[in-house]
């Protein structure tokens, strides 16, 4: 029985290689499905064999917006991934202000942000033309909200040129709350992180916008929950998150299981 899903997991890295396999049977064990999500195109076809061998797994694949300067965006072969039948979302893909080059580097940071941009239309182009859900990274620059304000606008200008017809999830959310309400009126999901188990900076967030406007995840390896502080992250921390999702909320955890279990499944159109 399904009880959770990770929307946002890496365990195609190689901080699985020894116990992955162990890993994936305890989450099948357990009811946790995980969606593993690529961030460039050798992680990406990484995500697709995994999910052909596990009922409980699905994928994403794209190119993480820290990557767009050591990969150059083929379309074509993103499409080519995107046949398989468990590949369920378009990412993840994005903005991400926080670690911009220097001008001494081989790019400067305008010309970052504008290869970051460039490659995020793309995949809208993909997203829209195959009809999947987009997995978006943004992250501001410090004590700035400016990567989701640049992609606010974006999204906007997408949706009114492709007739409305673009959705996904805002991953690992960092941002405020005149963010968080915009982006869920542009019918995008937020999804929070096991950041939240030891922060309470999002705690606002989570409490004004629409339950069903949420989704849980891990970004395992990265961010472990406060059991487990500096340790490496797994999927099954979703637990962890999907509990305080419903304290925060002042919700019974039965209530809140289910609906985000059911906002995944609708957004991603999860067949298990």
């Amino acid at each position: 029985m399904v009880k959770y899903i990770d929307t946002h997991c890496h365990i195609q890295f190689e901080q699985y290689k020894e116990d992955g396999a162990e890993l994936i049977e305890r989450m099948r064990t357990e009811g946790v499905v995980g969606i593993i999500v690529g961030v460039d195109h050798e992680s990406s076809q990484k995500a697709v064999v995994l999910v052909e061998k596990n009922e409980h797994l699905f994928a994403s694949v794209g190119l993480h917006p820290n990557r767009v300067g050591q990969e150059l965006f083929n379309i074509n072969s993103y499409r080519e991934l995107t046949k398989h039948s468990k590949v369920v979302a378009i990412g993840e893909c994005g903005l991400d202000y926080y670690r911009l080059p220097t001008n001494e580097t081989a790019y400067s940071a305008e010309a970052t942000k504008a290869m970051q941009k460039e490659v995020l239309q793309k995949h809208i182009v993909l997203a829209v033309e195959i009809d999947k859900p987009l997995i978006i990274h943004a992250r501001p620059s410090k004590g700035t909200q400016d990567a989701y304000h640049d992609l606010i606008e974006i999204l906007k200008e997408a949706k009114a040129a492709h007739d409305g017809n673009l959705r996904g999830d805002i991953h690992f959310f960092v941002g405020g709350l005149a963010e968080a309400q915009a982006l869920v009126k542009l019918d995008f999901t937020i999804s929070f992180t096991a950041v939240i188990t030891f922060a309470r900076d999002y705690d606002a967030v989570i409490r004004a916008i629409p339950l069903t406007s949420i989704l849980s995840e891990t970004d395992a390896p990265y961010v472990a929950p406060v059991s487990r502080r500096g340790e490496r992250n797994d999927p099954l921390a979703v637990i962890d998150v999907v509990a305080k999702i419903a304290e925060i909320k002042d919700e019974s955890l039965e209530t809140v299981r289910v609906t985000l279990l059911a906002n995944a499944e609708r957004l991603f159109t999860l067949k298990h």
